[in-house]
């Protein structure tokens, strides 16, 4: 079995109590089958709140009112932790906030910007990210599984992190060089001309195509209603994915609001105003985008080997970035045109939990 990590993956260590915030509250944490047949086997005097805290037909644990793990005391720690150690805690509960992905004998393990301590990590990071892989014993057969769709979806990834990770180019470049790669691969894969990526991917690293997608984006720019339009009709689809916190609604209204509220020519001029004050502010703003796009692509992209999606994978990636991005504007005019690292991380950490901690809203922002 191939194992798969990004390379900052040892740096996390869970902070606690010290965390701003706590991953034990806000969504369902489900049990697994082996955990729930040992909780109802656990004896002594834990064991009555134990079973009195689980939801046994759902294989979930009960919340409070404000949707706080049953166990998440008020110093944001487990008391089941506490009573009963480490081992006592189900595989949700010990895997977080690793994501994994499975394939064919290969295990991707990322970790999810989701945790406040894991987007710290990653957007305070300057080198370009890069994934380690290792093995261990033992191998699992998928059925319908295409293994040579896999390797070109592998081998398209590499390509797409290193158009990525060039920063001599500007961020919105690399991220319409991706869609276009992205585009056309779709279109190789409906016609089964798989064989012929190779190609497309040395096209979409030469010099013509990233002029190409230059001049279409200064001529797209140019539009500025189109831009607001587009950008608006985008921005009013999140009111449609699963409500997982409730001061999410009242963030997503405050964000349209400061946005889009005053029209197609103070959104254009508020992002010129923008992307000024981060050229002076924060010099390393295409660092930080370059590292969530990269974060997006790899976690999902590889999926498309499942149901064929390569196109709108890509999209998902591209558009949670652009999501983020306006709510960075968006809080930097609340905060009277002033934004620091915090803001970036909270806004990062939040939006990840509404949509990654829902496979209902991952579907749909897909979707879109």
């Amino acid at each position: 079995m191939l194992y798969t990590i990004p390379d900052y993956y040892k740096e996390f260590q869970c902070i606690a109590d010290k965390c701003e915030d706590t991953c034990c509250a806000g969504w369902q944490i489900v049990i697994d089958r082996k955990s729930l047949n040992k909780y109802r086997k656990t004896k002594g005097k834990f064991a009555k709140r134990l079973r009195r805290s689980i939801q046994w037909r759902k294989g979930i644990f009960k919340q409070s009112e404000d949707k706080r793990c049953a166990f998440l005391n008020e110093q944001n720690l487990c008391d089941m932790y506490t009573a009963l150690g480490e081992n006592s805690l189900c595989q949700t509960c010990k895997k977080y906030p690793r994501h994994i992905e499975e394939f064919e004998n290969v295990r991707e393990i990322t970790l999810s910007v989701s945790c406040p301590e894991v987007a710290r990590i990653l957007l305070n990071k300057k080198e370009p990210v890069s994934f380690l892989s290792f093995e261990r014993q033992g191998d699992e057969e998928y059925e319908d599984f295409d293994p040579f769709l896999y390797s070109v979806l592998v081998e398209a990834r590499e390509v797409i992190r290193k158009i990525l990770q060039d920063r001599n180019k500007d961020i919105a470049v690399r991220a319409g060089l991706v869609l276009g790669l992205a585009h056309d691969m779709q279109v190789r894969i409906k016609r089964r001309e798989l064989f012929s990526c190779d190609e497309l991917f040395a096209k979409y690293q030469k010099k013509k195509a990233a002029e190409f997608v230059e001049k279409k984006r200064e001529e797209n720019y140019e539009d500025k209603k189109q831009c607001f339009d587009r950008a608006l009709h985008m921005f009013r689809k999140l009111y449609r994915l699963e409500l997982l916190h409730e001061e999410w609604a009242i963030h997503l209204e405050e964000t349209e609001a400061l946005l889009f509220g005053k029209g197609a020519f103070f959104y254009a001029k508020v992002h010129d105003e923008f992307e000024e004050w981060l050229k002076e502010n924060m010099p390393d703003r295409q660092i930080l985008l370059e590292q969530l796009l990269v974060y997006f692509v790899y976690t999902y992209f590889c999926g498309a080997v499942y149901d064929g999606k390569v196109y709108s994978k890509a999209r998902m990636a591209i558009v949670n970035v652009f999501f983020i991005y306006e709510m960075l504007v968006a809080r930097w005019l609340k905060n009277e045109r002033i934004l620091d690292m915090e803001d970036v991380i909270m806004l990062v950490y939040r939006y990840s939990r509404e949509i990654e901690h829902s496979d209902e809203n991952l579907e749909k922002v897909e979707a879109f």
